[in-house]
């Protein structure tokens, strides 16, 4: 039997709630930030309909070309500046060959002048639960330095 987590993610951001959301529902702004540092970009392959029934879909490679993997949401609940859930399906990265979809909880909360963010994500496979956290993780970190620049811009 495999055994099955759930990550558990929460991150306080210094920006307004309704910025946060923004930077999760559209695409232009999504490619600038979603990612892990080591070694992928997303090459501006994002379609985002966020609604109910709607989707998030995605591609995501190596610098080097040298590997790729998709993402495809199918958004179950959308609650504008507050709340998006999906069941997210990855094809392409070996960790997740094979998985059922994993359903993905975005929930978006005004915090000390700011946006506190709980990511819920699972059942995921043991063997991708270190992947999908480190991935969020550096994802997260990117979202902090891009909203940032663009306070200051």
């Amino acid at each position: 039997m495999d055994v099955q987590l759930v990550i558990d993610i929460h991150r306080h951001f210094d920006a307004p709630r309704e910025r946060v959301y923004r930077a999760f529902t559209d695409a232009a702004e999504l490619t600038e930030w979603l990612g892990p540092y080591a070694g992928w970009v997303v090459p501006g392959t994002v379609s985002i309909e966020a609604r109910v029934g709607g989707h998030r879909r995605l591609s995501m490679e190596t610098y080097s070309g040298s590997m790729s993997w998709t993402v495809e949401t199918i958004y179950t609940e959308v609650v504008e500046n507050t709340r998006l859930v999906g069941s997210e399906t990855v094809t392409g990265f070996p960790a997740f060959e094979g998985a059922d979809p994993i359903t993905v909880s975005l929930e978006f909360f005004d915090e000390n002048d700011g946006t506190r963010l709980e990511l819920h994500a699972g059942p995921c496979p043991r063997e991708a639960e270190r992947t999908s956290r480190d991935f969020w993780m550096q994802s997260f970190s990117k979202l902090d330095s891009f909203l940032a620049r663009q306070e200051h811009t």
